[in-house]
């Protein structure tokens, strides 16, 4: 048995999905970035490479960041579904 194919609206709502998971996923990215930045790269360079320090504090802020990120939406994932 085929399926049917989705209806306008339905590809409309689908887009619409889309459209919110991507600027959800750039909105993500974007504080990502900023706050393991400012954590971890000094105020005046001295080179134009990141060195190891700096490159370690990135690695782990970025692992805890999505740590928390992959937390913080299995509870509301579960929240919602006790509602």
């Amino acid at each position: 048995m085929a399926a049917k194919p989705p209806s306008s609206m339905e590809k409309e709502q689908i887009f619409g999905m889309a459209e919110k998971e991507m600027e959800y996923r750039v909105e993500l990215f974007n504080k990502l970035t900023h706050t393991c930045f400012n954590k971890c790269i000094e105020k005046r360079y001295k080179e134009s490479e990141l060195n190891m320090g700096e490159n370690s504090c990135i690695d782990r802020c970025v692992s805890k960041y999505w740590q928390v990120t992959n937390l913080v939406g299995q509870l509301l994932g579960s929240g919602q579904q006790q509602v």
